[in-house]
């Protein structure tokens, strides 16, 4: 048995996360684990949807928190690793500077990656397990600057957006209209040719949401559950929400907007059910090392 470590830094429009997963050769078989998961609140989308640019504080707080990655990947002797930034540092006037910068002061290299590698990252992942890949789904993705809409059947892509529709965003007031109409007429438009279409959903949001559920790992959530948590978490202040939800403070107010999105794709679908693996672009990310340990 051989057991080697691989390490997936995202940064994200709302935080930064560092996945470590112990990926294990038996048998002809490869298996991931994860071994560690570091989350770091930090809001890029707040800089990069309102101002365009990347505050001197925020990309001091990325040094820092990429320095400390970097010591953990050493602590934990990971033999390579993928740092992937999306939508706040893409569309950041000072983006590339930001890379840059990071780059001189860690050692860590951050590629920047546009909507669509994003998504296939992600389905790349255990995105499928424990579903009849012989139904229609209709795959989303929802991140603090970005939202990744695909049709899926037998696994395959049928087709894909990347929508500037985002929780972070959507609290900064920066979606506009025309978005919200295009966003409607490709869901409306690209599953009416499907029957009984269920809803495949990624994303830290999501995953609360059906945390706080407490439905098992594999049971999906219905329209009406989600309607039922979203009218309770909205009757509650930001504070009640931490209390009461056990919320990070980063987390308990980009969910109202993230719950109100899912209940309108469940509307513009006729979806019944949404699907929650509770995976992200960190799992996929570390899939690819498998793929090219190099």
């Amino acid at each position: 048995m051989k057991i080697t470590k691989y390490a997936a830094i995202d940064i994200g429009s709302n935080a930064l996360r560092l996945l470590i997963s112990n990926v294990i050769e038996y048998k002809k078989e490869t298996i991931t684990l994860k071994n560690s998961l570091v989350r770091v609140p930090i809001r890029l989308g707040e800089d990069a949807f309102t101002t365009g640019i990347i505050s001197r504080n925020n990309i001091k707080q990325i040094i820092t928190s990429m320095k400390a990655f970097q010591n953990l990947m050493k602590v934990h002797n990971v033999k390579n690793y993928l740092a992937f930034a999306t939508a706040a540092l893409r569309e950041a006037k000072n983006g590339k500077e930001v890379v840059d910068r990071v780059k001189k002061k860690s050692g860590i290299n951050i590629q920047i990656i546009n909507g669509k590698k994003e998504a296939k990252i992600i389905s790349n992942s255990n995105v499928f397990e424990g579903i009849d890949s012989k139904k229609t789904i209709l795959y989303i993705d929802v991140g603090g600057g970005s939202t990744e809409l695909s049709i899926i059947r037998n696994k395959k892509v049928l087709k894909s957006i990347s929508l500037k529709i985002g929780t972070v965003r959507l609290l900064e007031d920066g979606v506009d209209n025309k978005t919200w109409v295009k966003a409607k007429q490709w869901v409306i438009t690209c599953t009416k040719p499907y029957k009984n279409i269920f809803l495949l959903g990624t994303g830290g949001n999501i995953n609360k949401l059906h945390k706080i559920s407490k439905n098992k790992e594999n049971q999906p959530l219905s329209y009406n559950e989600l309607k039922k948590i979203y009218k309770n978490l909205n009757s509650l202040s930001y504070e009640e929400r931490i209390i009461e939800f056990a919320l990070n403070q980063d987390r308990s107010d980009v969910i109202i907007p993230a719950t109100e999105l899912f209940l309108k794709i469940f509307e513009w679908s006729g979806a019944k059910l949404v699907y929650v693996p509770r995976v992200g672009l960190s799992d996929g990310m570390i899939k690819e090392l498998c793929k090219t340990p190099n």
